[in-house]
């Protein structure tokens, strides 16, 4: 099937109703950007897009139930339903001004053609258009023949492109892993010098163009540019990589949830790892996570048998421990792994004994009081070694003996 038969078979009847609307008042209406290249692919796009002559104003006007999603930069939300999966961006056709922030046109210019619209675009296979009532492609900077070479090529001068919107430049990287696509050479050469643009990006846009790329099945497609480009070392200063090839690797290996983690290991300090990825505005869950995982990724132990693994996998909060075991085995650390994963089961915290603190109480008649909790963590620490001792006879046994030896 022909990328002009998949479209014309893709299009939702809610979409295809918004743009015949705007068609019937006398304004031309197109379907464009990602979920027309999605289309192209063989992909469902998560979002649909409508692109129109129509004034914002007169937008308002045509539709009963819209949001102004952004005015000033022509665009409303149309609401064809209920939920936001039936919601339509429809933006205004529009020409725009320098780029003095390096992430906002200074002005907008509505009324401009469907091509110089097309034209302000990053991607080349981000700039085709589909008129869905007259069933036809627009492609003026060869979007689709650079998606049938996995391509990815920045409309016009490339140097202009990525240095209007610093953003820009995350964007290509991020496309490089999600679709799979090759940089083409000019627009990867374009990039360093467009990164005292990206210097001047928000860290919470720039955090969520680095997550998607790590969420990408081939990751290393994207980051690979990243280190090549200088993006890696504006973005993360403090992070040097040795072997950026065994870096790739590692990240690509890793699943998803722990590729964080992978790709902060070569700092090798849980703290600074933490730090700098609030500081890059990634959430508190994801930045203690990839603290704790780099802080125990290179951990030396006396040896791999289970009692040291329990030892030390004691000191990991149990929601991340099957995260650890994930990121040891992309390391590689296959004995680590391998052991970690044998005993994860095993009690390893004082909540996991057979007994409570009322037990030892009752059994050893004493008040509650700091000597009820350094029993507990005896007894925690003989069943790190002996997993067996775990029941409440042996336990209740072991604290009467405890009761005689310790000074309480």
């Amino acid at each position: 099937m022909d990328a002009q038969a998949r479209l014309a078979e893709a299009v939702p009847a809610r979409v295809l109703a918004v743009c015949t609307t705007l068609e019937a008042a006398g304004y031309e209406a197109v379907i464009v950007g990602g979920c027309v290249r999605d289309v192209i692919l063989g992909r469902n796009p998560k979002d649909w897009d409508v692109a129109t002559s129509a004034h914002p104003d007169e937008v308002l006007k045509l539709f009963r139930h819209t949001i102004a999603t952004g005015l000033q930069h022509g665009t409303v939300t149309v609401v064809t339903g209920k939920g936001k999966e039936t919601h339509v961006e429809v933006t205004t056709f529009r020409g725009e001004g320098a780029y003095s922030d390096a992430r906002r046109p200074d002005q907008v210019t509505f009324g401009v053609p469907l091509v110089e619209d097309l034209a302000r675009r990053d991607l080349t296979v981000n700039a085709i258009a589909y008129d869905a009532a007259k069933q036809l492609i627009v492609d003026p900077f060869g979007g689709i023949a650079d998606i049938e070479a996995k391509k990815l090529r920045a409309v016009g001068t490339a140097v202009d492109r990525f240095t209007e919107d610093g953003l820009r430049v995350m964007r290509a990287v991020r496309f490089a892993a999600q679709l799979e696509f090759d940089l083409e050479p000019d627009t990867e050469a374009s990039i360093a010098p467009a990164l005292p643009s990206l210097s001047k990006v928000s860290r919470e846009r720039v955090c969520d163009e680095l997550r998607k790329l790590l969420e990408a099945r081939q990751p290393s497609r994207g980051l690979a540019p990243a280190v090549r480009t200088g993006i890696i070392a504006n973005i993360l200063p403090e992070l040097s990589i040795p072997d950026v090839d065994e870096w790739l690797a590692r990240i690509e290996r890793a699943p998803v949830e722990v590729r964080l983690a992978a790709m902060m290991l070569p700092l090798r300090d849980g703290k600074r790892t933490a730090d700098i990825l609030k500081a890059l505005k990634f959430s508190n869950q994801e930045a203690e996570l990839a603290s704790v995982l780099v802080e125990y990724a290179n951990v030396e132990l006396e040896d791999d048998r289970p009692p040291t693994v329990r030892r030390m996998f004691a000191d990991i909060a149990k929601p991340k421990r099957r995260a650890a075991i994930a990121l040891w085995t992309a390391m590689p650390r296959p004995e680590l792994a391998k052991v970690a994963s044998e005993v994860i089961g095993d009690p390893l915290d004082t909540g996991d004994l057979a007994v409570k603190g009322k037990d030892i109480m009752t059994a050893l008649a004493i008040e509650p009081g700091p000597q009820v909790g350094r029993i507990l963590e005896v007894l925690l620490e003989r069943v790190l070694e002996n997993p067996a001792l775990n029941t409440r006879e042996k336990l209740i046994t072991e604290a009467q003996r405890l009761e005689l030896e310790l000074p309480l």
